[in-house]
C-alpha cells in the first residue's frame, strides 16, 4: 500500500520520463518505489540501458556519477547532493597515479565505490559481484587494487597474482566484528551466515557464504534453511525480510546502518524529480576515460 507521497512520487516519474533506481541500502520506503532496485552491478547496468529522459539515483555520489558516466545525454539527479561515500574519499586520482609509477607493470582494478576522477585513471572497474572475475581475466600478473582493502583480501584468495592493496574501507562492514558473529552464531546455531566481501577477512572466514548483495538475494531465497545472519547493512536486511516472509533474517551483531544511504528520504525524492535536484554535472575528459573502466567492468556479469 503506498502513501501519498509515493503515488506523488510516482506520477511526477511517469509525467517526466523519469526512472528511479535505488540501492539495497536505501530506506524501505524508498525501495517501494523502486524502477529497479538492486546493488552496484545491476544498476550500473540498468543506467547504461535506461530509455528515460532523468534517472532519479537514490544512492550515493559515485553511484550517480557512475549512471552519468554511462548515460552522458541523460538528466542524473541525485537527491541528497551530500551523500557521499566515505570509502570513495579515501583515494584519489593523484593517488593512483603515484601507484602506477611506482609499479608501471601492473593494471589498475577500482572497486566501482570510488568517484570519477579515480575511474578516469583506472582500467577496469570492478564491483563486489564480479571483482573476483575481473581480476582473473585481466591481462597482468600484477594488479594495484582500489580502494578496498577487505574486497581486495577476498579477490585475492581465488587469483594466482600479485594484488597491491590500498587501504581503504567500508566503516559500515569493517565495524562487523568476529566476536559479534560469534556470538550471533551461538544464539542461532540453524542460522546461515551470509557475509559482505568488504567486512574483514577474519569474519569472511566464518560465513557460509561470501558475496554481493545481490548474491545475498538470490542464495536466501533458493536456500532451504529458514533462519539466516546477515553481516551487511540494515537495507538489505529489510528487502530480504520483505521478499522472504516465510524465512528470518538477523543482522550480524548490532544494526549497520549507512548514514549516508539514510540522507536521501521520501521529501528529497519528490523534490529532486520537482525542481530537479541535485543534478550531476562532470568534465567530459574524465567521463570519457572513466567510461571505459566502467564499459570493461560491464563485460563481466
Amino acid at each position: 500500500m503506498m502513501t501519498e507521497l509515493q503515488k506523488k512520487i510516482v506520477e511526477l516519474k511517469e509525467e517526466k520520463n523519469a526512472v528511479i533506481l535505488v540501492h539495497n541500502y536505501q530506506r524501505s520506503e524508498i525501495q517501494k518505489i523502486a524502477d529497479y532496485l538492486g546493488d552496484s552491478l545491476g544498476l550500473a547496468k540498468e543506467a547504461a540501458k535506461t530509455n528515460a529522459d532523468i534517472i532519479v539515483f537514490c544512492g550515493v555520489m559515485f553511484m550517480a556519477e557512475t549512471a552519468k558516466i554511462l548515460s552522458p545525454d541523460k538528466t542524473v539527479l541525485i537527491p541528497e547532493q551530500d551523500a557521499g561515500c566515505p570509502m570513495a574519499d579515501m583515494i584519489t586520482a593523484e593517488d593512483v597515479i603515484k601507484l602506477k609509477k611506482q609499479h608501471p607493470e601492473a593494471k589498475v582494478v577500482s572497486y566501482v565505490n570510488t568517484n570519477a576522477d579515480v575511474k578516469a585513471v583506472t582500467d577496469v572497474c570492478c564491483t563486489s559481484s564480479n571483482a573476483v572475475e575481473v581480476v582473473k581475466n585481466i591481462d597482468s600478473k600484477k594488479i594495484i587494487f582500489t580502494p578496498d582493502k577487505n574486497l581486495a583480501s577476498w579477490v585475492q584468495r581465488f587469483v594466482n597474482k600479485e594484488i597491491i592493496v590500498w587501504n581503504g574501507f567500508c566503516y559500515v562492514h569493517d565495524r562487523i566484528s568476529v566476536e559479534e558473529v560469534i556470538q550471533a552464531k551461538k544464539e542461532m546455531p540453524d542460522a546461515l551466515v551470509l557475509i559482505h566481501p568488504e567486512c574483514d577477512k577474519k569474519v569472511a572466514d566464518l560465513a557460509d557464504r561470501v558475496g554481493s548483495t545481490s548474491d545475498m538475494i538470490r542464495f536466501a531465497k533458493e536456500s532451504d534453511k529458514k533462519q539466516f545472519i546477515i553481516g551487511t547493512e540494515l537495507g538489505l536486511i529489510e528487502r530480504l525480510q520483505r521478499e522472504n516472509p516465510s524465512k528470518e533474517f538477523y543482522s550480524a551483531g548490532t544494526v549497520k546502518i549507512c548514514q549516508n544511504m539514510k540522507k536521501i528520504t521520501l521529501e528529497s525524492v519528490y523534490n529532486s524529480l520537482y525542481y530537479g535536484n541535485y543534478k550531476i554535472n562532470l568534465p567530459e575528459k574524465t567521463m570519457k576515460f572513466a567510461r571505459k573502466s566502467l564499459n570493461e567492468m560491464l563485460k563481466y556479469d
